[in-house]
């Protein structure tokens, strides 16, 4: 983060920092200071021509549930030398990567995990990444901010379906956003591939950003979602947490923004052209990879299919094998999934019935590319 994102971050929790975080509170601070002092040096070298950068190509945004399979999506979408998207580095380091990417990402490897802590997956400063951390580390509003402050209420869930802001702050959000992306066209031109699940209740904002604008709508199994969800933030929260997070009201809150999130994407969905518009379930993606994408680059007219073919059919070959995790649901649980999801459940063709008594697998969203055989 920057600083006065960093000290507004603070201030709106009081301060309340366990003591344990304290080494970390030091550091960070220290780290702030510096993403605004780079800043300002990146805007001085290169800011004029980032602001002359014209997005020639409107996003493809991938657009789903936490865990629903948006990561799969995306690094299927990426393999296409066609196409660009924010890396890691520029999600986690917003403010400079453009002065600072080639030196960070050689020589500060040992700073990234080489797993993600949610899932045991990959992870490196290439890979592709949610914009949504950038714009949080950018000092804009996200509830992603919540991860810092658990035990705090939620924060900045207006920022979810960007509803209910005053329109200088929905403007600013805009202005934030575009930047970012010229940043990145800068960087590698190309058509950008996004992916952020709370683009999925934003679809109004996006259209007017982007009348042009693909998007991709991955769903999955709903009663594999709802506990994998649950287990991506209290890792999170875990591993990030500047308190001592108590998960009080997790699995509701899980619930609820669920809700949230369908409401708003099948209220608005109707916005986006029918032929810019494209529907998977991850249980076909990880059964026919190929076949999927296929139908994906087709009805959106993103380009030549064969010419990103050999590149998919490698991915695909090298993230054999990967095991699931399994996840048992309490069957009043269930039953409560079962209620409060069922417009979802029956729009896409869910069951609400036990699978024969046995958990459901979770091959962790963008993960179960590991688990993925493509049927030729």
């Amino acid at each position: 983060m920057n600083f006065h994102g960093w000290l507004r971050l603070l201030a709106r929790n009081r301060f309340a920092v366990h003591w344990r975080c304290w080494p970390a509170v030091f550091f960070i601070t220290l780290f702030s200071l510096f993403h605004s002092v780079w800043r300002r040096w990146q805007w001085l070298l290169v800011g004029w021509r980032v602001g002359r950068t014209r997005i020639e190509h409107e996003p493809v945004f991938i657009i789903g549930h936490w865990r629903a399979g948006t990561t799969l999506l995306h690094e299927l979408l990426v393999q296409d030398e066609r196409h660009t998207y924010p890396t890691t580095f520029e999600c986690l380091a917003p403010n400079h990567f453009l002065i600072s990417e080639d030196f960070a990402t050689r020589w500060l490897w040992f700073l990234l995990p080489s797993r993600r802590p949610m899932d045991n997956m990959p992870a490196g400063w290439q890979r592709p990444q949610e914009d949504e951390f950038a714009l949080a580390n950018l000092g804009v509003p996200s509830p992603y901010l919540t991860i810092a402050f658990p035990n705090h209420p939620p924060m900045d869930q207006e920022y979810l379906t960007l509803e209910g802001i005053r329109p200088q702050a929905l403007e600013r959000w805009k202005r934030v956003f575009r930047r970012f992306l010229q940043e990145i066209t800068y960087r590698r031109p190309g058509r950008i591939v996004l992916k952020s699940p709370p683009h999925t209740c934003r679809i109004q904002v996006l259209v007017e950003m982007f009348p042009g604008a693909r998007f991709v709508h991955i769903v999955r199994d709903p009663f594999v979602v709802f506990p994998s969800t649950v287990n991506l933030w209290t890792t999170l929260y875990r591993k990030h947490a500047l308190e001592q997070p108590d998960f009080a009201g997790l699995e509701e809150r899980v619930l609820e923004t669920f809700e949230r999130m369908y409401e708003v994407f099948e209220r608005d969905r109707s916005l986006v052209a029918a032929d810019r518009l494209c529907e998977v379930t991850y249980e076909e993606l990880v059964r026919d990879p190929i076949g999927q994408m296929r139908r994906v680059y087709n009805e959106l007219a993103l380009g030549d299919f064969d010419n990103v073919l050999p590149r998919l059919e490698a991915y695909v070959a090298a993230t054999q094998g990967y095991e699931t995790n399994r996840y048992d649901l309490a069957p009043e649980l269930r039953a409560e999934i079962a209620r409060r999801w069922q417009p979802f459940i029956r729009r896409y063709g869910y069951s609400d019935h036990e699978d024969g008594g046995r958990p459901r697998t979770d091959a962790t969203d963008d993960d179960s590319r590991k688990g993925a055989k493509a049927q030729r």
